[in-house]
This record gives C-alpha cells, structure tokens and sequence, in this order.
C-alpha cells in the first residue's frame, strides 16, 4: 500500500509541478522515448542476468506491493511452533520428533502452522537443522556454523536481483541520454523547417534525459531499495529461528530457548515477553521458567 502511495506522491507532485508552471502534458507523452529506454533497459537486464534472477526480480517487485509478511504476530506464530516443537523433544527425547522433521507435511505440529509450512527455506532450514541434532555427533558450534553458511547463502541469493535491479536503475540516465541524442538527430534532420516542428522535437529529446532520471530515482531505484530492506528482514527472521535452535541445542529449556531467540528480534516487531507466553503456553511466568 505505501508503495503505491509513494509512486503516486512522485509521479503527482512532479506533474502538478510541471502544470503549475503551466507546461502542456501531451509534450511528456512520448512513447518512442520510453520505448528507447524501457526496451534498453530490458535489453540490458537479459543480457547480464541469468533466467532465475530475472524471475526472482519479478517475483520480488511483486511481493512488494503485498507488504511484508515479517510481522510481530507472525514471529509470535514462529515461536510458537517453535515451542510446540522443541517442548515435544524435551519431553520424549529428539527422536520423538524425527517423524516430524522428515515429513513436515504430515507432521500434527507443522501443519498447524500453514504459513510456516509454505516457506520452504525457513521449514528446510529448521528442519536440516534439528535432523543434524537428532543424527548425534555433531558439535552445537559446529551446527551453529552450518546454520551461519546456510543463511549466507541464502542472503548471496536475495542479494542477486537486488544487484541486478540496481544496476538498471543505475543504467536509466545513461539510457536517457541515449533516447536524448537519438532526439537531436532526428532534429537535425528537420532543420530548415518550421520552427513550431523543430521546437517539438527538440521537447522530445529532452523528454527522453527527464524519464531516464525520473525512473532511476523515482521509481527503479526505490524499489530496488526497499527489496533490500525484506531481504534484511528474511534474513533477521532466519537468525532468530537460529538463535532458537541453537539455544536449545546447548541445553536451554524450550521456553528459555524462545526468550533468546526473542531478544534477537528488531526491536520494531519484537512481541513482548508476556505476549510470547500467553501466545505458547499461556503458562505464568513461574511455570514457564521450568521450562514445563
């Protein structure tokens, strides 16, 4: 929703600008222009990125628009299940849930929690994790660096159509100026006519600088942008559920276990400690300390 709003906050204001000092809209509405420099720039994005990234650039400048799905009560969701989880291996020991682990889908705890169980990295990360703890012989520090090489993988990966999009944004003013002097080309060629036609071309040219600039500032560039900002936020809700597990792995008490991972959220969406108990257990605080 706020994207929205801000592309039309840019868009507007530059336009209502541009009327107060009474320009004439139809000289901006120049499709050969923005053909010149939308085409390019597609051009240039197919030629240096491979077919996932693209698809992942596409996909990413949708999930935009949705908003962020990282919210407080979807931490409160995660550690939940977390509890659930992790209080069931206490109880019975880890193999109690090796069956959970190895077939999510069919797991009474994962299925339960159906968003959690459509994001198929977080789900294989928890559960690559706690399939290495229920295999045995694996020190908890050595686990908590296979987490850390997992979750920098998966950072490397987010990072690849934010690159990629930034360096489009980055290319639309050169492009611009490409559409700009294509412009004064074709003026030149018109020179010797009427001077109301060669004013016009010479507005089309300029227009081409102006949606290069504008689309790399106003528009490409701030998506790109706020792409970054979700990708630090996966990648803050992948160490959280890291901080958990490990936790747990050392010997904390699953409720214990949760508090830390707590105190690893961004303090914007951080639940309260309270709001964690009531949503796990609804336990006093007495009670949860045990770690029952």
């Amino acid at each position: 929703m706020f994207i929205v709003i801000g592309i039309i906050v840019v868009f507007g204001s530059i336009l209502a600008g541009y009327l107060m000092e009474h320009g004439n809209l139809m000289v901006l509405m120049q499709p050969a222009e923005l053909l010149i420099i939308g085409g390019a720039a597609a051009g240039t994005l197919l030629i240096a990125n491979p077919l996932h990234v693209i698809k992942k650039i596409l996909s990413g400048v949708m999930a935009l628009f949705k908003g962020s799905h990282i919210t407080e009560a979807f931490y409160l969701e995660t550690l939940r299940m977390c509890y659930e989880l992790l209080n069931k291996a206490r109880r019975d020991g880890l193999l109690a849930i090796e069956s959970d682990i190895e077939d999510p889908s069919q797991s009474a705890v994962f299925t339960s929690y159906p968003k959690f169980l459509k994001d198929r990295r977080s789900l294989d990360f928890v559960c690559d994790t706690l399939r290495m703890a229920v295999t045995g012989g694996i020190d908890p520090f050595d686990l908590d660096q296979m987490m850390d090489l997992d979750m920098e993988v998966a950072h490397r990966g987010e990072n690849a159509p934010i690159s990629a999009l930034s360096t489009v944004a980055d290319s639309l003013p050169g492009l611009g100026i490409v559409a700009a002097v294509l412009g004064v080309v074709v003026t030149m060629g018109a020179l010797g006519g009427p001077p109301e036609e060669i004013g016009h071309k010479v507005a089309s040219a300029l227009v081409g600088t102006f949606l290069g600039i504008l689309l790399c500032y106003g528009l490409v560039g701030p998506l790109a942008a706020n792409m970054t900002k979700q990708a630090e936020d996966d990648h803050a809700y992948l160490y959280v559920i890291r901080v958990v597990l490990i936790s747990f792995i050392k010997g904390a008490a699953p409720i214990q276990a949760l508090e830390f991972g707590r105190r690893a959220i961004p303090e914007i969406v951080r639940p309260s400690f309270s709001d964690m108990e009531k949503s796990c257990k609804g336990a006093p605080a007495a009670d949860a300390a045990k770690g029952e």
